[in-house]
């Protein structure tokens, strides 16, 4: 079974409901009927019916659930909720009716907020900034985590390293420059990610141009650091670094560069530096090892909120639906 199948059965088991704010693109239409037609999870769409209808021509989006924010029953209660979310940035009820009935991604959110969704999945038409600052400032993050972050799942065909050939690579689509703090974050979170999408003990390498102090630099001390605090803050986790990255996946480098070290040679999640090495890494192994890249899914809010590349596919929109129904039901 691959990882999306085993995703989409995990999905299946305890069905939740997922927004798509981007309810007039076509992507989103088909990634919705895809969804409905396997039962992965709910879907909803915002805007007006017969127009999302028009659009979705060919597609059987009965099991849908339409939200207008002209006339759904449940608005005034929403925009309540979000002037008493936002008060204290000077939120007037005027300004939370006109978001709320004007931006369909704010409206998602909180339908996410009031329980009305389990989650909500866009970006394929909207900005990173304008998928993620709504959930930041509306559902902000998880209890006992201080940073949201993001990870990609990477599936690479005939791979004898990681998980069977997969992989959890963080943070690879939002944190710029992590410090070291920041990084103890971003690997705790995804080795959490990597236990509740693959059901298999998370092997955390931090990942850096050095291994073991085989260099001396500013930027090596942040990623040894970094270890420290993750150590520390989760002591149980199988977790280590510095590694270049041979010596993080491959067990004959390992054994050169870190002999006897538990998690060189081993590793299944790996922890990029910065955003530039980890953009380029899932890149360069989707692009050249012809690997399936799912994400960025993000980890640390409240409630599941994913943002898309402007470049998906429908196929790519609704495995990250059945990603987001799996996280939904933590």
């Amino acid at each position: 079974m691959s990882f999306l199948e085993s995703v989409t059965a995990q999905a299946k088991l305890d069905k939740k409901t997922i927004v798509l704010p981007e309810s007039y693109e076509r992507r989103s239409l088909d990634a919705a009927h895809e969804t409905l037609r396997e039962g992965t999870a709910g879907i909803v769409l915002i805007g007006d019916k017969d127009e999302i209808l028009a659009e979705a021509q060919g597609l059987d989006l009965s099991k849908a659930v339409f939200i207008d924010p002209r006339t759904f029953e449940k608005m005034d209660a929403l925009i309540d909720q979000f002037t008493e979310l936002r008060k204290r940035k000077g939120m007037t009820r005027e300004e939370a009716e006109k978001i709320l009935r004007g931006n369909p991604m704010y409206l998602g959110v909180m339908l996410v907020k009031a329980g009305l969704a389990d989650g909500m999945v866009a970006g394929a038409v909207h900005s990173s900034a304008d998928t993620i600052r709504p959930a930041l400032q509306i559902l902000k993050t998880k209890p006992g985590t201080k940073l949201v972050s993001s990870f990609f799942v990477m599936t690479v065909p005939d791979c004898p390293y990681g998980a069977d050939g997969v992989f959890i690579f963080a943070d690879a689509g939002l944190i710029q420059q992590p410090d070291s703090e920041g990084l103890a974050t971003i690997a705790i979170s995804a080795a959490d990610s990597f236990k509740l999408l693959l059901h298999k003990e998370p092997i955390v390498a931090l990942l850096s141009h050095s291994t073991k102090g085989s260099a001396k630099h500013a930027d090596v001390d942040k990623v040894t650091e970094a270890v420290r605090l993750a150590k520390a803050a989760a002591p149980d986790l199988l977790l280590d670094g510095e590694f270049q990255l041979d010596a993080a996946i491959d067990p004959e480098i390992a054994a050169l560069k870190a002999p006897g070290n538990t998690v060189a040679g081993k590793a299944n999640v790996l922890i990029f530096p910065d955003l530039d090495a980890g953009n380029i890494g899932y890149k360069l192994v989707q692009r050249l090892a012809k690997a399936e890249a799912y994400g960025p899914i993000t980890q640390g809010i409240a409630k599941p909120v994913n943002d898309l590349s402007r470049g998906c596919t429908a196929g790519d929109i609704a495995g990250v639906i059945a990603i987001t129904a799996v996280q939904a039901q933590v």
